[in-house]
Parts: structure tokens; sequence; C-alpha cells
């Protein structure tokens, strides 16, 4: 589990094929001390510490991963926001978020300045709008965002000086893909009206 504040924002140092899947390689982050088969947030995906040494971390991608993320895309240099799990006693700044990536979207618009902060907008797929909610949460790659003016298969975040400076939304261009997860609750209360609805047919 974790809450969607950044901790680090390291660069891509390769991702390789291997077998039916692949080898991702990230820059260690300065004071991280990992330990094996340790769950990371990658943006936004929950992956397993495969192995490390002083200067990277690697992680395993099943096709399952590849199928579900935007990994096959991604090329060295490119950068990443890694968080580690929550501990029990650690403060919820953001929102529960499980590291499950639930659809693929893309960046539709970036409007703002480092003085007025910027404005994000982004294009969801079919289907998954129904998660949008005002002022409800959203992981986007990872980062815990409030929902600004749903409308259709978009939605915009107000993004601060901090969060674009410390993750990968200050290099990120308009079309690239972000991975998105759903709010947790929503998808469980979803789940159990639709369960109640069946069962009172």
């Amino acid at each position: 589990m974790f809450s969607g504040l950044v901790e680090a924002c390291s660069e891509c140092v390769r991702c390789a094929s291997a077998g039916g899947g692949a080898r991702l390689a990230i820059a260690r982050p300065a004071g991280w001390e990992p330990v094996l088969g340790e769950s990371i947030a990658v943006n936004g995906a929950c992956l397993s510490v495969a192995a490390f040494d002083a200067r990277v971390l690697e992680f395993d991608l099943t096709a399952e991963t590849l199928a579900r993320t935007a990994f096959g895309a991604v090329r060295a240099g490119a950068r990443l926001n890694l968080e580690r799990s929550l501990r029990l006693s650690d403060r919820l700044g953001g929102h529960l978020v499980t590291g499950h990536v639930d659809a693929v979207g893309r960046i539709d618009a970036i409007r703002g300045d480092v003085r007025a902060g910027w404005t994000f907008t982004f294009e969801v797929p079919a289907g998954f709008e129904r998660y949008l909610v005002d002022k409800g949460c959203i992981s986007v790659h990872g980062i815990s965002l409030t929902v600004v003016s749903p409308r259709a298969q978009r939605f915009d975040v107000a993004v601060i000086p901090l969060t674009f400076e410390h993750t990968h939304l200050g290099s990120a261009r308009v079309g690239d893909a972000v991975h998105l997860e759903a709010d947790l609750l929503a998808k469980y209360v979803e789940r159990l009206l639709g369960s109640a609805a069946q069962a009172a047919r």
C-alpha cells in the first residue's frame, strides 16, 4: 500500500526484453537502502525489487504488467516516480494507493508557469470516467492528485511547484501516456453496489 506521495524521481537506466517480459533498471536514489523483494511503486505500479547494487534498482516486468501499463515504451533517461510502501505507523498524506494500475491515459494539455502553478488536463479511456468525481482522489503515475472539473473523458488537476519539480511532471509533454489508478474506496463501493443489484434481480 502507498500514499501517492512521491519520494524520489529517478532516471530509467535501461528496460530490456527478458523472455516474455522485461527487466527494468532505475538509478538508485541517494540514501535508499533497498531490501530484495520489497514493493516499490514505480510510476504508480507496484513492483518488487529483483536485484540491486550501489548504482541501480532492478525490477522484473511480466507480460501482464507490460500489457496493462506503459512500461513497454519506457526508454533510458525517462524520469520515473518512486515511492516505498507505507509502514503502519506512517502518516497518510495523500490517499490510499494500491499500486495496481487500472488504466493508461494521456496528457491532453499543460498550462501555467512557476508563479501561478500549472494545470494539467488528462484524457482517460472509455469507462474510466465513472471514477472521476470533482475534488475526488486519483493516482496519476503514482502521484496523489485531486480531480478538478471532470467532463466526459477528461479532467484537470492543479499542480503546485513542489510537485512539478519533484516528480516526472516537470519533464512531461502533451501526449505522454500516464498510469491511472482510481480511488480504492470508489472501486469497492462500485463492486458492492453491483453485487447488491445482481442479488436483487
